[in-house]
């Protein structure tokens, strides 16, 4: 018998668009999986949607559960619930508003059976705006694979623990794929930061050793639309969730980083807190100059480490400081 996974769909007011999820999740060709849904405490009709959806369905799967939430916890607290309840050997969750491509689960027990060292892969993501039509796709990412991606197969745990240690470099995160002991391992999700699930596993996964592969196969059909929580009206010169990240940071990158790095990491911290006023964080020619006078020209650890880096080796090849 092939392993079991674990389908972990994860739900906040996703009524628009739950039945097209798990309809993807039905048609997906691995016949071994059980199927969790995890409400985040929706004000709108998603985890009716879903009680309808999983009686008709239920025997397509191993095994369903639908777990819900009184109150509204937070993305980490979320996926840990539904991973509490997880007993497959391989976890994948997925939000309520995107779909699986439907070879996903074939394509990545295959990639994983030949190449038995992986605990954590990645793969490729398509992207639309609104709805999975070809009229509205985006892109496909990522496209290639440089020497410089997180990901480039030669890289190590350790390299790509110093890239994520500067920023969440992975931009295909919900087609992660993840060896369920393995990420009980490192203790699942961080829930003291409710918003910031993905950065922190990576950290913790890396940090302890554990390499994040990748397969050059689109899994996973992402949708932007309106109603997304990480949806922004208007374009930021700095990302919202950056004046977020501070407490976060103070635990899982600072600690890491060698003293000039975390001295400039701080003083771009400090010198952003401009752009947290009404007005001062709206992508204009303006604004877009002065973050960059405040955040470099006038920081002066931008000026010693360029100098480090050219006259220390073991600087210009590190990757905290690319």
């Amino acid at each position: 018998m092939n392993p079991k996974v674990s389908v972990i769909i994860v739900t906040y007011n996703s009524g628009d668009f739950i039945i097209e999820n798990l309809d993807s999740v039905y048609k997906l060709l691995w016949k071994e999986i059980e199927l969790i849904i995890t409400d985040d405490c929706s004000t709108d009709n998603t985890v009716e949607l879903c009680k309808t959806w999983l009686k008709k369905n239920k025997e397509r799967f191993l095994s369903i559960s639908l777990v819900t939430s009184e109150v509204n916890t937070g993305v980490s607290a979320n996926v840990n619930r539904g991973l509490e309840k997880a007993t497959g050997e391989w976890v994948k969750f997925l939000g309520g508003d995107d779909a699986f491509a439907p070879g996903f689960l074939t394509n990545c027990m295959e990639h994983v059976a030949a190449n038995p060292e992986i605990r954590v892969l990645f793969s490729q993501l398509n992207v639309y705006r609104e709805t999975f039509e070809e009229k509205n796709f985006i892109y496909t990412t990522p496209d290639e694979i440089s020497p410089y991606s997180i990901v480039w197969p030669e890289r190590d745990a350790e390299s790509q623990h110093r890239i994520l240690l500067n920023s969440d470099r992975i931009h295909f995160t919900p087609t992660a794929f993840l060896h369920r002991e393995t990420l009980l391992s490192v203790g699942g999700f961080d829930e003291r930061f409710r918003d910031f699930e993905d950065y922190t596993l990576w950290l913790n996964l890396t940090r302890t050793g554990h390499k994040l592969h990748f397969m050059h196969k689109v899994t996973v059909n992402y949708r932007r639309h309106s109603h997304a929580l990480n949806n922004t009206v208007i374009f930021h010169v700095v990302n919202p969730n950056y004046f977020k990240e501070e407490e976060m940071r103070k635990i899982y990158t600072y600690p890491y980083m060698p003293p000039l790095k975390r001295m400039d990491a701080r003083y771009k911290w400090y010198a952003s807190q401009i752009f947290r006023l009404k007005g001062f964080n709206r992508d204009t020619k303006i604004n877009i100059l002065l973050s960059q006078m405040l955040t470099f020209y006038l920081n002066p650890f931008s000026y010693i480490i360029a100098i480090k880096k050219r006259v220390d080796p073991k600087v210009r090849g590190n990757e905290l400081y690319l």
